[in-house]
């Protein structure tokens, strides 16, 4: 069975743990600015007493134009991600795309994500736990838009033969036609019966596929946010950026770092309810 709780740095995601936060810029567009990000989410997460990883991709590998911006590439990106960590002891975390990726990332990552559109690969899906395994880090499996949560199980049996117990799993909506995505919350529990912590993202759940760029529902982000953590997730994800509008990427999806800890404020109270109410077991 997967490792639940999962140690993350020096807190814990799973059981009855406290909701666990992974945020951060979609991308990083410059060292200035991400570490700008990175040190207020390490001034609110001491604020709201709170267990906070740090994320941002060195490389979009999978935006829909040629044209768009995709960071600073993977020597670059992982050193910036180094000198964040180490300047606010934060967690980092990254997203990676080739196996090749995977051994570097995990070097500087605590966490490795796996993109969504990526999550069947089994080569990715192996070099990551096994990367992750060397240096006691953990797995972050988006689930697919195309795949029912108890089908993540085939991922999480992945990692743990390639070494590594230490899995998270993540919803992100799945696809309801074209350019919609929406989310069943039964894939928290679903998802959870497989043995492992669920992390809910709030960011990618409101895009709007489609076009040269994605859309998104900003407006969105908190009311589905609050319907996971009600659901019993383990975890929030959600990306942020001083100017959203201003953003190179997502920026229709993410809340504006000055927003953070009033968005973060109900969470926290409804996680109190969960925690003290736990569910009917059948």
């Amino acid at each position: 069975m997967p490792e639940n709780p999962v140690s993350i740095g020096n807190f814990s995601c799973g059981g009855d743990n406290p909701l666990v936060f992974i945020a951060g810029p979609c991308v990083i567009e410059s060292e200035e600015s991400t570490l700008a990000i990175a040190v207020r989410l390490a001034e609110i997460a001491a604020e709201l007493n709170i267990p906070l990883v740090f994320k941002a991709s060195f490389d979009k590998a999978n935006r829909t134009s040629l044209d768009s911006f995709r960071g600073p590439g993977l020597e670059k990106g992982l050193a910036i991600l180094a000198r964040i960590a180490a300047a606010t002891g934060l967690p980092v975390t990254t997203d990676i795309h080739t196996a090749e990726q995977a051994e570097p990332a995990a070097e500087v990552c605590t966490i490795l994500q796996i993109p969504a559109f990526l999550a069947r690969q089994t080569d990715l899906v192996v070099a990551a736990a096994q990367a992750t395994a060397r240096h006691g880090g953990v797995v972050n499996i988006k689930k697919p838009q195309f795949v029912a949560p108890e089908d993540m199980v085939h991922a999480v049996k992945k990692c743990e033969a390639a070494g590594n117990g230490r899995i998270m799993l993540t919803e992100r909506g799945t696809t309801f036609g074209y350019g919609r995505l929406v989310n069943d919350m039964r894939s928290v529990p679903i998802m959870q019966s497989l043995g492992t912590p669920v992390i809910y993202d709030a960011t990618h759940s409101v895009q709007l596929p489609g076009g040269s760029t994605t859309g998104g529902q900003r407006e969105m982000v908190p009311p589905l946010a609050r319907a996971a953590v009600a659901a019993g997730c383990d975890g929030l994800f959600f990306e942020t950026h001083p100017d959203p509008d201003r953003a190179l990427s997502d920026g229709p999806n993410m809340v504006p770092l000055s927003e953070v800890s009033q968005f973060l404020s109900p969470l926290l109270r409804i996680r109190e309810v969960i925690t003290a109410n736990p569910p009917l077991k059948s």
